[in-house]
């Protein structure tokens, strides 16, 4: 049943009218990933956080971050996670827990698995009973600590905190912002060699091409208060494996945890392929079911390493048990599970011997279980003579890769159907293009909500047939609204990034009336007639001669014949005989990044025209010189009302022609709302670091400072600003800013650098200037 925002207009009406937007713009995103109890949820949660009276930004939040904790392990985890919220409501801030909630989808990211997820939640709430002030600098930290730890090791790690920092606030501070040397020794000490998050698609593509079919696994969280993990173990289809492997030593050499992961991950899968029917429990005793548990292992081994036989060496060497070592009952265990498996293996004990003779007098009879049963039986009652006691808790299997073996003995009746569906989701929607005469005649339901399963799209507009002059879409259609963009945000205070905390939403700019730009190149011919002899000492020359090289690709015959003339005058010859053919090219991305706040709507001074038309004007002259150099580039500009809401527009993309089209949508450009640039910064880089240019630069033009409506500190956004620069000079993207702003030498050379800017004066003059300064950074 698709569940459409408007039956829920009563619950909109107690939202303000920027939450109402701010969900309407991640309802499509929300559809694609809740069913309809988990949209009636969402919304219930949305409402239930708003009755708190803590502030739109926690609702806001809420808004843009459950779906992706959704997407990550599911929607019955969501309510868990507002019950939560609700509850830390008296026990803190409005700013923690819209931090918790933040943060949740990087938790669901790396936990992976709703039962860790739920267990994560708790922990939270017990942090937050021992060490209130802790709970802040760890959720700013928290993609840092999960990139180290597991869930059990940051418990262990924030309780150690907790515990030693118990009244000393500024040092539980330091502790869980991780700028303290206690901080860091343990999360040294708690660390993991290989986290299951970071390995586990190598594993799932590793098993694919071994046996050509999927297997699903999730991770499995140990003893919170040991550095233990759980077994590996199979259920319901599903492969558990241990959430971390620390690197495995065997005498002198470290295995890699990645190794462990494939050795267990390829034994617990051989169990998934060779198992057909159960191993029945009947009438046996706990010694009898781990002997036939042994047997089983190496069955099910031996014919995946008859069919693979580098799978042997990689489970071998995970054997550490000796020959004719140890006396219990756990030690006899260890050393015939590698006795089955390593031929090498020379153990002199009978019960051994008798174990490998058996095995490999059924070696034709291995497809069918009840082989284990049958041997596991008669070596279960052989070692009675031995006179040994079991412990089923003590004498264990220490092989780490193998697995608890409850999948045979709980084993239910084989569906294929359901192990081949286990971990699959519900279809993802899908978008189909088809000609007008499928559309018109076999469309079934033209009013289908946004979770409908299939999506028919036509190549074109379709128009009614009375004469509108307006097509379906103008008339009924929706907006589109573009996949959110998340980007992190620098926090001088804290001297961290808040991770996820801005939210880029690409928006299609309006079309406007193209004679405008047709007037803006009538009114500024002068300036294009000035520009035109700059213009074309900027076009490629194709292949010019560099003469007079003492090293060369050719021969300069007028440069020889001097020579020689000189040789026979008996004079000194110039030895710059060579020349070379080089071919001039330019090869650089340009994009221009507008910004469009309620500022360029303001009247120059003295003028009746605003800052947005002249910005609008110099951009149409920059763009008209730029398509005549030839250079690709892209015209984008933006504006922001809160982290959660910074609007995009795409005037003209690098692979689309500058024609009609990017220039009414130059004509259509308007002035709203606030400045976050460095959000745009980093969602513009984006778009730059995919070209292939050898250059790439990237060309800010504003007419104030970075401010936003949800930001006080005028520091915060210049600092973040400044930050986004930083991180585009890392990936080779040189930016520089154009201000119309007369105060900008107050900050902008803090922002961009010393040589990176120009502080315009005359505002007038930016048609002509731009232009040249384009010229001059790209020559």
């Amino acid at each position: 049943m698709a569940i459409n925002l408007g039956d829920y207009q009563e619950l909109l009406d107690t939202l303000s009218p920027e939450l109402q937007e701010s969900l309407r713009a991640a309802w499509p995103d929300a559809a694609k990933v809740f069913s309809a109890r988990g949209l009636d949820n969402y919304l219930k949660g949305a409402a239930a956080l708003k009755s708190l009276g803590k502030g739109d930004e926690l609702v806001a939040t809420w808004i843009d971050h459950a779906p992706l904790v959704a997407k990550e392990i599911g929607e019955d985890a969501v309510p868990d996670l507002v019950q939560l919220a609700l509850a830390l409501a008296s026990k803190t801030s409005g700013a923690v827990i819209e931090l918790v909630l933040s943060t949740a989808p990087t938790a669901a990211n790396r936990l992976g698995d709703e039962a860790l997820f739920r267990a994560y939640l708790q922990f939270l709430s017990t942090l937050l009973a021992q060490a209130p002030r802790g709970v802040r600098p760890m959720l700013e930290n928290l993609e840092k600590l999960f990139s180290q730890l597991t869930l059990g090791g940051l418990r262990r790690w924030a309780l150690w905190g907790a515990h030693a920092h118990r009244t000393n606030y500024p040092e539980q501070a330091n502790y869980f912002s991780l700028q303290s040397k206690e901080s860091l020794a343990m999360l040294q000490k708690e660390r993991k060699g290989t986290l299951f998050i970071d390995v586990q698609r190598r594993i799932n593509m590793y098993l694919r091409a071994l046996w050509a079919r999927d297997f699903f696994m999730k991770p499995t969280s140990g003893d919170f208060e040991s550095r233990e993990g759980y077994r590996p173990n199979v259920e319901g289809y599903f492969i558990h494996l241990p959430d971390a492997y620390d690197d495995y030593t065997i005498g002198e050499h470290k295995l890699p945890g990645l190794e462990l992961y494939r050795a267990a991950a390829t034994h617990s899968a051989a169990h998934l392929v060779y198992t057909r029917e159960p191993i029945s429990a009947e009438a046996l005793n706990p010694w009898q079911m781990a002997v036939i548990s042994v047997i089983e292992d190496a069955r099910v081994e031996t014919l995946a390493a008859n069919r693979f036989p580098g799978l042997k060496k990689l489970w071998v060497q995970l054997h550490s048990i000796e020959a004719d070592r140890g006396d219990s009952a756990g030690d006899y265990l260890n050393r015939l599970a590698r006795a089955l498996l390593d031929e090498n293996f020379q153990d002199r004990d009978p019960w051994i011997a008798q174990g490998r003779v058996l095995f490999r007098q059924a070696a034709n009879r291995l497809d069918s279980n009840q082989i284990s049963w049958d041997i596991g039986v008669q070596l279960a009652h052989e070692f009675r003579g031995k006179r040994i006691a079991f412990n089923p808790r003590s004498d264990v299997l220490t092989a780490p890769y193998r697995d608890d073996n409850r999948y045979f003995w709980e084993f239910e009746e084989f569906d294929f159907d359901k192990a081949m569906a286990a971990g699959y989701e519900a279809p993802k929607q899908v978008r189909k293009h088809v000609s007008l005469m499928e559309f018109a005649n076999e469309l079934d339901v033209e009013t289908a909500g946004d979770d409908a399963e299939e999506i028919w799209v036509l190549g074109t507009e379709l128009f009614p047939y009375e004469d509108m002059g307006k097509s379906y879409n103008e008339l009924e259609g929706k907006e589109p609204v573009s996949e959110p963009y998340h980007y992190a945000e620098w926090d001088y205070q804290i001297q961290l990034e808040r991770p996820a905390w801005a939210t880029v939403l690409e928006k299609r700019p309006k079309a406007g009336d193209l004679q405008l730009i047709d007037d803006i190149a009538a009114q500024h011919k002068r300036t294009i007639g000035r520009l035109k002899f700059l213009l074309d000492a900027l076009q490629p020359q194709g292949v010019t001669r560099i003469r007079k090289l003492e090293d060369g690709d050719e021969l300069d015959i007028n440069a020889a014949i001097r020579a020689m003339i000189d040789i026979r005058m008996g004079q000194q010859p110039d030895p710059r005989i060579m020349m070379r053919s080089v071919r001039k090219v330019r090869d650089i991305s340009v994009m221009v990044l507008l910004d469009l706040s309620e500022s360029t709507n303001d009247k120059v001074s003295g003028q009746d025209y605003s800052v947005l038309d002249l910005q609008r004007q110099a951009t149409v002259l920059l763009a008209d010189a730029i398509h005549k150099i030839g250079d690709p580039f892209a015209i984008h500009g933006f504006c922001s009302d809160g982290r959660h809401n910074v609007e995009y527009a795409r005037f003209k993309d690098f692979d689309q022609p500058y024609n009609e089209v990017p220039k009414s949508r130059l004509a259509g450009m308007s002035g709203q709302l606030s400045t976050r640039m460095g959000a745009a910064i980093r969602h513009a880089g984006h778009y730059l670091k995919l070209q292939k240019s050898a250059k790439k630069l990237l060309l800010v033009i504003t007419d104030g400072e970075p401010a936003d409506v949800d930001v006080r500190d005028p520091q915060y956004l210049r600092y973040d600003t400044k930050k986004a620069v930083e991180e585009m000079a890392r990936s080779g993207v040189t930016t520089f800013c154009m201000s119309l702003d007369p105060r900008a030498d107050q900050y902008v050379s803090r922002i961009f650098g010393a040589r990176n800017y120009m502080v315009v004066d005359h505002v007038e003059r930016l048609p002509e200037k731009l232009p040249a300064l384009y010229a001059g950074l790209t020559r």
